[in-house]
């Protein structure tokens, strides 16, 4: 079996590199990337794109079993508000689109939990945009992932981290369960 990730560099995507290398269906993994970040494997190939351009990178979709896409930023990694859109939204469907026109059967979206169309929220409703973009291109067969706070291993993310300790300490008094922080490892297996 032959896969393709976007977003293979971010916390998420590198769980789910290191857990695709170790499967033994899995023959060739492509991480389509901005720079290489990844270590060394026999079956990785990592190919420097530009996502602006989705055609560059449109042979490497090619004869390909399942595309991941796990790809996104931070506001504050984006700089504004549009910014983040085109990597989170645009990057994303533009990766769909061709995965489809290349007859990719399968695909797999690394969502939100609060992702919804009509949310108040800028990210929510990016997110849930995107998702109902992506139901339009009628995969085979399509799995939207919509964990809730993530665990990143050494995250910097502040705010975060201290989010995913006060809902931990919530959950533990049996509250917000349906927002359990997931291990970044947890969400590559699913």
């Amino acid at each position: 079996m032959k896969i393709v990730i976007i977003g293979a560099t971010g916390a998420t995507g590198k769980a789910l590199v290191s857990q695709a290398l170790n499967e033994d269906k899995i023959s060739e993994v492509t991480a389509l990337v901005v720079r290489n970040k990844l270590s060394r494997h026999p079956k990785l190939t990592q190919i420097i794109v530009d996502f602006l351009d989705p055609k560059s990178y449109s042979k490497y979709l090619e004869e390909v079993d399942i595309a991941f896409s796990c790809m996104g930023t931070t506001l504050k990694a984006a700089g504004s508000k549009e910014a983040q859109w085109i990597v989170d939204h645009d990057y994303q469907l533009n990766f769909a689109k061709i995965a489809k026109q290349n007859k990719v059967p399968q695909f797999v979206l690394l969502s939100a939990m609060n992702a919804n169309p009509q949310a108040k929220s800028f990210y929510g409703k990016m997110k849930g945009q995107l998702e109902e973009a992506i139901k339009q291109i009628e995969f085979d067969r399509l799995a939207i992932i919509k964990p809730s706070l993530l665990i990143r291993p050494s995250s910097d993310r502040t705010l975060e981290n201290i989010g995913v300790h006060a809902i931990q300490c919530l959950n533990k008094l049996g509250f917000l369960r349906q927002y359990r922080p997931l291990h970044v490892d947890t969400v590559a297996k699913a």
